[in-house]
């Protein structure tokens, strides 16, 4: 069976390219999905390290700041608590002087110290010995410190003192009897802020934050005052669920625009270091090798698809080029119907169809009345003309997809008729004739006989057998004046007209 073979290998050619080009498809998208994993996995490594790097950074920050306050507090408590000494009244300025500031943390950074009494005036300051009459009874540092005994240390907002901006110490001076003495105040300039933070090797857009407990902010790099001292609670497009301790956030912050990448220190501290780092920065290696590994992923896509394009297209062509190869091979050049060599591919395989399904075959074989005298008369090519118009009206009339009407030979033609009775074959039969004597009812006279055999297969039968009483038949036909049909029965063969 050849051409069955055939067919299954065109089946198979184009299979196999629509496989191709899914396989390729499929290894493309899995190669994408696997190559934006890893990308993703490298952002999300970039972006852990320098997590991590403005953790460390914050820390060390956070480390430096809590140590000085904890310095300056130490200084404010001894003051404090020295203050209560029952013999500090009784002593000169200048031993007094001695006794409470002569332990005291001194830098550069940091203001002197001043003692307030319980009416806000200024009574002991570190820098004289005979400090000038003030009071400051009205600001924020004393105030917190008379009204809530529970404070502790205090830090003020950022503010000008003494000549400076700073930010302002405070501890609570409380009696023998637990009543409110006072306050001992310090002081932190921002200069101190300044310098530090010009010891560090800041990148463009890089941002410290220093801020108190109520996310007051009391320092930050780059400088601008009119950030400083703002309270970010009060600003309501910002939460601070955004940023906890120990947290990180990326995104756009509260004091401006820059994406950034935040990351909170925890501290218990009364001050806490937020360090921010613009996105762009935090991810512009990342970026770098991303478009590049895109870029070649990009390529191999096209290549690949490309690739398989081309492939499948020749497959195609190949399955198509077969097709027409087969279509030359099985089909009578002259006629347009299917030759002998195709027909008996065809009778083959539905008698074994039949064979299982126990259904009937029927068969026509149709003939030219007196072709060869009429080619003999006319010529070749008015023979070629009757044989062209009987083919056509034998296609005219066979109708159904699974029948096979073919060139059986010369003038001679075959329909094979799958799963039709003997009478159903012999109306067709009828049909064919009939158009044929119409068609010939101009100049061109010709007639045809046609011999017409249906069979249910039996064992040790063969479509050989069906072909024989359908000759008979047809010999049946041509023998009682032909322009007929003729109905052949098996096994024993009863013609019919």
């Amino acid at each position: 069976m050849p051409f069955r073979r055939g067919n299954d290998a065109r089946r198979r050619w184009r299979l196999s390219a629509k496989l191709q080009i899914a396989a390729s498809v499929a290894t493309v998208l899995g190669f994408s999905a696997v190559c934006a994993g890893v990308m993703f996995d490298m952002r999300r490594g970039e972006e852990q390290l320098a997590r991590q790097t403005l953790e460390n950074f914050a820390s060390g920050i956070e480390a430096d700041i809590s140590r000085n306050i904890e310095l300056y507090d130490l200084s404010l408590r001894a003051v404090a608590s020295n203050l209560e000494m029952p013999e500090i009244r009784n002593v000169s300025k200048e031993l007094r002087q001695l006794i409470l500031f002569d332990h005291a943390a001194t830098a550069k950074h940091f203001g002197a110290i001043q003692v307030f009494d319980s009416k806000g005036d200024l009574t002991i300051d570190a820098a004289s010995l005979d400090p000038r009459p003030e009071n400051r009874s009205d600001e924020e540092y004393f105030t917190v410190q008379r009204d809530h005994p529970d404070t502790g240390l205090y830090i003020s907002r950022p503010m000008l003192h003494r000549g400076a901006y700073a930010i302002v110490l405070s501890r609570r001076i409380v009696g023998e009897d637990g009543r409110f003495r006072g306050v001992v105040v310090g002081s932190i300039r921002f200069s101190y802020f300044h310098d530090m933070f010009g010891r560090l090797n800041l990148a463009p857009g890089d941002t410290i934050t220093v801020l108190r407990n109520d996310r007051t902010i009391i320092m930050r790099t780059p400088f601008d005052l009119d950030v400083i001292g703002k309270n970010l609670a009060e600003q309501l497009d910002w939460k601070a669920e955004n940023l906890k301790g120990g947290g990180a956030y990326s995104g756009k912050g509260p004091v401006d625009d820059t994406p950034r990448l935040y990351v909170r220190r925890s501290s218990s501290g009364p001050l806490y270091v937020v360090v921010g780092k613009p996105l762009e920065a935090v991810f512009n290696l990342w970026r770098t090798e991303a478009i590049r590994i895109g870029a070649i992923m990009a390529f191999l896509v096209l290549f690949v698809l490309s690739a398989t394009l081309v492939l499948a297209r020749e497959i195609v062509r190949r399955a198509d080029a077969e097709d027409k190869l087969e279509e030359l091979a099985t089909t009578d050049a002259l006629t347009g119907l299917k030759n002998r060599r195709k027909f008996d591919t065809e009778i083959e395989r539905e008698w074994r169809r039949a064979s299982r399904h126990g259904q009937p075959v029927a068969l026509l074989m149709i003939d030219a009345d007196h072709f060869k005298a009429y080619n003999d008369t006319y010529g070749h090519q008015a023979g070629d003309q009757v044989l062209v118009g009987i083919a056509i009206c034998i296609s005219d009339a066979v109708r159904r997809a699974g029948d096979c009407p073919a060139r059986f030979g010369g003038e001679e033609f075959a329909v094979l008729l799958p799963s039709t009775t003997p009478f159903e074959a012999f109306n067709l039969a009828e049909t064919i004739r009939a158009k044929v004597q119409q068609w010939c009812e101009g100049e061109v006279i010709t007639t045809v006989s046609i011999g017409v055999a249906s069979m249910r297969p039996n064992a040790g039968q063969q479509w050989s057998d069906l072909i024989e009483a359908t000759d008979k038949a047809l010999y049946a036909a041509k023998a009682n004046g032909r322009n007929q049909s003729v109905l052949a029965t098996a096994p024993k063969i009863a013609l019919v007209a």
